[in-house]
């Protein structure tokens, strides 16, 4: 089997599949093989189900000699994040105080690829709790970028970022809150997309049992191939089966037909989050690539003030953790947050406050939050498109400090504080709207450079759709050369 076929996207696999050009057993013994020599370099496949995997590519191979495909998806080997419950496999989100624990059901997402005919033969490594841009944890260790080992994927879907980028899945499952595919999927070059907010289920997605829907959260693919989004997308997204006799999904379709005649805003300057030179740089020159295709690009600004926008996005991603927090750990969030003053806007003072807010404040917030929604609508009457950075900076040096707050990023020899990268992800975080990363480029040093697609609320087809054009004449995913071979 060529070695390239690795690094094939799950379409172009798909398509081999249903040819029989190749078997679902001898691709998903490919990737395993991949796995077993290389994954001690990235650490990135961290529970692994490869004899289930076997039995169901056996599956899938009979399936198709006997003229039934399983879905778009049939035979498609692929990782998801460790946070999925899948039934059989451990699911700890990275705390040791669930090391043991395994789950007795799958998540409705999975469940939905595995219909669509993927076989999961892994799942990839996480954060603690799922609350860094970097992957790391007790349970299972650090995972490295595969362009630079030094270097983090990003997180907190970094371990399917590495193990994609590096050819060791077809395609990995992740969810994003405050940037958990976007982040590593800009930091390892690859596609990814964040849904608009409610259209996949997060049902099963929790270390606990819960019923509930996150505010914020939301489900999506990583990939190597703009090509692949809409068909995983599509496997996925939906009501729940209880909701089902009373609506039904259906995406406007893309707006990003064509380069040419769309109105597309840019977002590069804000003084809380700066960008990094090399990130700038891949942005203009995407701009002046766009302007000579015949698209009109525009400076853009953000609705509200910047400031304002990044509190409101800490008050509703800290609301979301604290949800997950025993008694005695919110008790005493609570004595902290009483030590800022009233006004204090720093970082820590606002993640404080976040942690330990009244319901009232809640519903306040998300009053603000819904005229915010009203104007990016009127937004998005007269613009296709919003870009921005993937990330402020290309993927940087490991930085496992215990206090995140007091962490910083070095952006051209200027001292960012760490939390302010997420900026750029509460752009479409906060507002419910859909998000597709796009790779356009590298630093002279190798690093992936990424713009992040931000489109209407429903309109994941646009953003989607605009990422193929990209590939197809722009940019697209380069393997990274240590794991060619």
């Amino acid at each position: 089997m060529p070695a390239d076929i690795a690094f094939s996207s799950a379409t172009a696999l798909a398509a081999k599949l249903r040819s029989g050009k190749i078997s679902a057993l001898e691709l998903l013994d490919h990737y395993i093989a991949r796995v077993e020599k290389h994954d001690g370099a990235l650490n990135s496949v961290v529970v692994r189900d490869f004899e289930r995997a076997r039995k169901r590519a056996k599956a899938a191979d009979r399936a198709l000699k006997k003229g039934g495909a399983w879905g778009p998806l049939h035979g498609v080997p692929m990782t998801v994040k460790e946070s999925f419950n899948v039934e059989g496999l451990k699911t700890t989100w990275g705390n040791p105080v669930f090391k043991d624990s395994v789950a007795n059901y799958t998540s409705v997402a999975i469940e939905r690829l595995q219909a669509a005919g993927a076989v999961v033969f892994g799942k990839t490594n996480v954060p603690l709790l799922l609350q860094d841009l970097q992957t790391y944890n007790a349970v299972y260790g650090t995972t490295r970028n595969p362009y630079d080992l030094a270097r983090t994927p990003g997180g907190s879907s970094g371990g399917g970022a590495a193990a994609v980028a590096a050819g060791l899945s077809a395609a990995d499952f992740g969810s994003d809150l405050a940037g958990s595919i976007r982040v590593p999927s800009s930091f390892c070059g690859l596609y990814a997309h964040k849904p608009s907010f409610g259209i996949v289920p997060t049902r099963g997605h929790s270390l606990t049992p819960a019923l509930s829907i996150p505010d914020l959260s939301v489900l999506g693919p990583i990939t190597r191939s703009a090509r692949d989004l809409e068909p995983f997308l599509r496997a996925v997204a939906g009501p729940l089966e209880e909701d089902a006799p009373g609506w039904v999904l259906k995406l406007p379709a893309s707006r990003a037909k064509s380069v040419k005649g769309l109105r597309i805003g840019l977002l590069t300057d804000i003084e809380m989050s700066p960008i990094a030179n090399s990130v700038r740089t891949g942005l203009e020159s995407l701009a002046a690539w766009l302007r000579k295709k015949g698209a009109k690009v525009t400076p853009a600004t953000l609705p509200i003030d910047a400031a304002k926008h990044q509190a409101m996005f800490m008050r509703f991603v800290r609301g979301v953790a604290a949800a997950r927090m025993n008694d005695a750990v919110f008790q005493q969030t609570l004595a902290d947050a009483a030590r800022f003053a009233a006004d204090d806007m720093s970082p820590p003072a606002l993640a404080a406050r976040g942690l330990a807010q009244y319901h009232r404040d809640w519903c306040a917030a998300h009053e603000a939050r819904m005229q915010l929604r009203a104007m990016w609508a009127d937004y998005f009457k007269d613009h296709d498109l919003l870009l921005i950075p993937g990330t402020p900076v290309p993927a940087f040096p490991f930085d496992e400090s215990p206090v995140r707050e007091a962490r910083k990023l070095d952006i051209d020899g200027r001292q960012v504080p760490y939390n302010a990268q997420g900026f750029w992800q509460g752009i479409a975080t906060v507002s419910y709207l859909p998000a597709t990363v796009a790779p356009i480029g590298q630093t002279p040093a190798g690093l992936p450079v990424s713009v992040q697609v931000v489109g209407p609320y429903l309109g994941d087809l646009s953003t989607i759709g605009f990422a193929r054009l990209l590939e197809q004449d722009y940019a697209g995913y380069t393997p990274p050369p240590a794991f060619t071979a």
